[in-house]
C-alpha cells in the first residue's frame, strides 16, 4: 500500500508538471482579468472543461487499457485518422511549439532583451532532441525534484497576491459569456487531449515501477490524476483570481505574456522574475520532452517500425521549431478553429469509452462522433465565414459553445436502433 501511495505522488506530480508546463500558465490570469466580478464562475467553467474532462480521459484510458482503446469502436479508418488528428495537435502542429513558445516569452524575454526567437527556438528543441533520444527518466525527474519546486513557487505568488493584492477585482465582466469565454480557454489547454498523449507515458510508468496487473495500475494511475487535479485546482484558482485583480492596471487587449510576467513583477520583484523563469522553463521543458517521445512512439507504432523513433523525434523537433516562431498569441489563433474540431467528436468518445461494457454497438459510438463533428465543423464554418447558420442558435447550450451535445445523443440513439451485430469488445 505504500508503494502504491509513492507511486501516485510521484506519477501525479510529475502529471501535474506536464499539464502546467504545456503554457497554461497564461490562460488562468488573462480569464480572471476578462471575468472581473465573475472570476470565480469563469474559474470554474475553465477547470471543468479544462481539467475536469481531461481526468475523465484519464479514467477513460483506465477503462479501456490504452490510449487507442478511446477511438477504436469508430473503425480502423476514422479511428487511425482521429487520433493522428490528436496526436498533431498535441504535438508538432500546436502543444509543443506552444512550450518553446512559452518558455521564450515568459522566462527569456523579460530577462534577456533582443534575444533571437529563432535561435532561442534552435536551442530549446536541440536540447529536447538530446534528452528525447537518449529516453530520460523525465516522469521519476519532474516528480521528485521539478514538481514539489514548481508547486512551492506559485503557491508562494498566489498567497502573496491573496494577502497583498495588486488592486481591487474589476467592476464589471469585459466578456459578454464568462461562462463560454472560460470553457473556450479550458479547450485552448488542450489538456484533454494531452491526456490522451500523456496516457502513454503514465501507463508505462506504472508499468515500469512493478503494477503489472490492471488493478494495481488503476489504483495507481487513479490516485496520481486526484493528485494532479487537485494541484491544478489550487494552482489555477488562484491565478485566476491574481488575474482579476489587475483591472486597474490592464485592459482586454493586454498581451497574456505581458500580463503574467507583470503579475509575477508586482508581487516577487526582479529575483521573482527569476524564479518564476526558472521553474516555467523547466516546466515547459520536461512538457516537450513527454509530448515529443510519446508522439514519436505514437507514430513509430504506426508506421509498424518502418520509421524509427529517433528520426521521427527529429522530424518532430524540426517542424516544432518552425512552428514556434509564430509566436504563442499566432499559435494560439491558430489553434482554435481546430481544437473546436477536434475536441467535440473526442468528448463523445471519451465519454462513451466510460460506459463502453454497456453499449455493445459500434454504431452508437460512429453516429455519435460524427454527430458531434458535424455539428462542430458548422459552427467552426460560421465562426470563421460569417456564413449564415442561424439554426445553430436554436440548439440546447449552443451559448456556452456546447451546442454538438444534443446532435451527438440523438446519432448515438440512432446508432443503438440500427439493426446489426453487437461488438466483441469489452
Amino acid at each position: 500500500m505504500k508503494k502504491h501511495l509513492q507511486d501516485s505522488l510521484v506519477i501525479g506530480f510529475a502529471l501535474f508538471s506536464m499539464f502546467f508546463g504545456a503554457g497554461n500558465v497564461i490562460f488562468p490570469p488573462y480569464l480572471g482579468l476578462e471575468s472581473g466580478p465573475e472570476w470565480l464562475l469563469g474559474f470554474l467553467s475553465y477547470f471543468l472543461a479544462d481539467i475536469g474532462l481531461a481526468m475523465l480521459a484519464m479514467f477513460a484510458i483506465l477503462r479501456q487499457g490504452s490510449p487507442d482503446g478511446i477511438t477504436a469502436r469508430i473503425g480502423k479508418v476514422p479511428s487511425t485518422m482521429l487520433m493522428c488528428a490528436i496526436v498533431l495537435c498535441i504535438g508538432p502542429m500546436l502543444a509543443i511549439p506552444r512550450t518553446a513558445a512559452t518558455t521564450y516569452e515568459t522566462s527569456l524575454a523579460p530577462l534577456v532583451s533582443g534575444f533571437s526567437p529563432v535561435l532561442f527556438s534552435v536551442l530549446f528543441f536541440l536540447l529536447i532532441l538530446l534528452l528525447c533520444v537518449r529516453e530520460t527518466a523525465v516522469v521519476d525527474i519532474v516528480g521528485k525534484i521539478l514538481t514539489p519546486a514548481l508547486l512551492i513557487g506559485l503557491l508562494v505568488l498566489i498567497v502573496i497576491g491573496v494577502v497583498h493584492p495588486i488592486g481591487p477585482v474589476g467592476e464589471q465582466p469585459l466578456v459578454e459569456n464568462v461562462a463560454a469565454t472560460g470553457i473556450e480557454a479550458g479547450y485552448q489547454t488542450m489538456d484533454v487531449l494531452a491526456a490522451i498523449v500523456f496516457g502513454y507515458i503514465i501507463l508505462k510508468s506504472a508499468r515500469e515501477k512493478g503494477h503489472a496487473e490492471s488493478g494495481a495500475q488503476i489504483r495507481v494511475v487513479s490516485g496520481a490524476s486526484l493528485v494532479a487535479g487537485v494541484g491544478l485546482l489550487v494552482v489555477y484558482l488562484g491565478l485566476t483570481y491574481l488575474g482579476a485583480t489587475t483591472a486597474r492596471f490592464f485592459d482586454i487587449t493586454v498581451d497574456r505574456t505581458y500580463l503574467v510576467v507583470s503579475i509575477v513583477r508586482n508581487l516577487l520583484g526582479s529575483a521573482g522574475i527569476i524564479l518564476f523563469a526558472v521553474v516555467v522553463a523547466l516546466a515547459c521543458v520536461t512538457t516537450a520532452v513527454g509530448l515529443v517521445s510519446a508522439c514519436a512512439d505514437y507514430f513509430a507504432g504506426l508506421s509498424g517500425g518502418r520509421v524509427s523513433y529517433r528520426l521521427l523525434v527529429c522530424i518532430i523537433c524540426v517542424f516544432s521549431a518552425v512552428v514556434s516562431n509564430f509566436g504563442l498569441n499566432e499559435i494560439i489563433a491558430i489553434a482554435s478553429p481546430i481544437l473546436s474540431v477536434v475536441y467535440p467528436p473526442t468528448l463523445v468518445l471519451i465519454v462513451l469509452a466510460l460506459t463502453g461494457q454497456r453499449i455493445r454497438k459500434d454504431w452508437v459510438f460512429r453516429l455519435a462522433a460524427l454527430g458531434a463533428l458535424a455539428v462542430s465543423l458548422l459552427e467552426v464554418l460560421r465562426t470563421y465565414t460569417g456564413a449564415e447558420l442561424a439554426f445553430l442558435d436554436l440548439l440546447p447550450l449552443s451559448s456556452l459553445g456546447f451546442g454538438w451535445v444534443v446532435p451527438a445523443a440523438v446519432c448515438g440513439v440512432i446508432g443503438a436502433l440500427l439493426p446489426g451485430q453487437t461488438s466483441n469488445r469489452p
